[in-house]
């Protein structure tokens, strides 16, 4: 197994919440640990079911007690898969989204699990914690398909934090790495880039040539990664759709070249969590 070339933030953290639903979220956790060599921390958040002010003492430290034998649970679990070094619990109140964030000083990734095979609740972990997150955000959904990590790029900030974790990502898992530019996004360039898609050709041209500079660099750092980069006459949204059956992980940016509120997904990100039949990392620009 290669290593990576830099060095990483001591953690894994991940959020726990004991169901059956979880377990391939937590056996992803474990291995992103292990093939890292990071320790693994699990954050289990406790609900208060009733309204504010009606609070009673001992009914709440019983709550607490079962949350601490979850996790205690939880961490014997993940030392029986596998977890390489120090399994760490940490138990808060809820909000989990809130939470997270705040744990995730140390880590070098934040895993979630998906309960939906495909689309995501509105409202749910999967959506709100990658909008605030600093971190790159793994939601899990079943068992990393056979087929390579895939990445989506698009010339932002976001997208070349996307492809070095997607490297990363490949090099880890011994995996090819399939870079996709949907190049039909008329809205989001700057007004200079528009008489491109009066151009087809020229279109496909300076975008790949985009994609190939922005590789460049981790083509020298890992020779040994196979990549393979599609630029294509579709929105983001449908080229990443494309290739994503049977990914080993799909990842994008939090926001792509388009900007977007600094507290919501951008479209193509948020499309991937809905949508996307894989797990999906998204990952800030930061």
């Amino acid at each position: 197994m290669a290593g990576l070339t830099r060095v990483q933030r001591p953690n894994v953290l991940f959020g726990y919440d004991g169901t059956d639903e979880n377990e391939p979220a937590l056996c992803w956790a474990v291995e992103e640990a292990r093939l890292r060599g990071l320790d693994l921390v699990m954050c289990y958040c406790w609900h208060w079911p009733y309204p504010p002010g009606h609070v009673d003492e001992n009914a709440q430290a019983i709550i607490e007690r079962a949350g601490e034998n979850l996790l205690s649970e939880g961490a014997a679990r993940a030392r029986a898969l596998g977890a390489p070094g120090r399994v760490g619990t940490v138990l808060r109140r809820e909000p989990v989204s809130e939470t997270l964030v705040r744990e995730s000083g140390d880590a070098e990734l934040i895993v979630i699990g998906s309960h939906e095979r495909r689309r995501v609740p509105a409202g749910s972990t999967a959506v709100e914690l990658p909008a605030r997150a600093h971190r790159p955000v793994v939601v899990v959904r079943g068992a990393a398909g056979a087929g390579p990590v895939v990445v989506g790029v698009d010339g932002s900030p976001g997208a070349e934090a996307a492809l070095r974790f997607a490297v990363e990502g490949a090099v880890l898992r011994e995996r090819g790495l399939h870079v996709v530019w949907g190049a039909w996004e008329p809205g989001a360039v700057p007004d200079s880039e528009l008489p491109l898609f009066a151009d087809k050709e020229e279109l496909l041209r300076v975008r790949t040539a985009m994609a190939e500079e922005s590789l460049r660099v981790w083509r020298e750092l890992y020779p040994k990664v196979s990549v393979r980069v599609s630029v294509l006459l579709e929105r983001p949204r449908q080229a990443l759709l494309g290739a994503a059956p049977g990914a080993a992980l799909l990842v994008v940016g939090d926001r792509g070249a388009g900007g977007v509120d600094e507290l919501l997904l951008g479209a193509t990100s948020s499309t991937m969590l809905h949508h996307a039949p894989c797990t999906v990392a998204i990952v800030p620009a930061a």
